[in-house]
């Protein structure tokens, strides 16, 4: 499991080499991830192999449970992104401003650097970060699909309690006072 998305470059043939995993709950609880709590996602990887050249393509489809951000039920979120890498071998030029590394690209390529002593590229950290950063902001139902107790209860807390009685002592009560006295 731990090796599923390495792929050994120097041992390819020249031309095009396609690969297929899949990306379980296994995969991301290796990288303790609390927010992705299942997973069934399907991998597609082609590598180009042409003198130095070395792209990675990949394709990245299926879908995550997360929490709903609004009544912290199970929420399956679809997931279909990708990437286009080019792999490097040596050392990532510096900068001239302050000698960091910058990210750099190959028109619509990321560039990835590898020592030249490696022959594998991991790619498990990259179809993490993808699958992350594909992800929403927030991550709620569709109206109406919400658990209807967390919703009532949620309710409860924007203006009275469960049992429709209003509590004068809350902080919110004042500043609607406030916003009333000025109309």
């Amino acid at each position: 499991m731990k090796d599923d998305f390495v792929v050994p470059l120097n041992g390819l043939a020249q031309g095009r080499t396609e690969f297929h995993r899949s990306a379980g709950k296994e995969f991301f609880d290796r990288f303790e991830n609390s927010e992705i709590l299942d997973a069934d996602l399907s991998v597609a990887v082609w590598v180009e192999k042409s003198g130095r050249f070395n792209g990675v393509d990949c394709e990245i489809d299926g879908q995550v449970t997360v929490s709903c951000d609004r009544c912290l039920e199970d929420l399956q979120m679809p997931v279909h992104t990708g990437f286009k890498l080019s792999v490097k071998f040596g050392s990532a030029v510096p900068s001239a401003e302050n000698g960091a590394v910058r990210p750099e690209t190959e028109g619509e390529r990321e560039i990835v650097y590898l020592p030249e002593s490696d022959a594998d590229l991991d790619l498990s950290q990259v179809v993490y970060d993808y699958v992350c950063l594909s992800l929403p902001v927030q991550r709620v139902h569709g109206e109406g699909e919400c658990n209807p107790d967390a919703i009532k209860y949620l309710d409860s807390l924007d203006g009275g309690s469960p049992e429709g009685e209003k509590d004068a002592q809350t902080p919110f009560e004042s500043l609607r006072f406030l916003l009333e006295k000025k109309k």
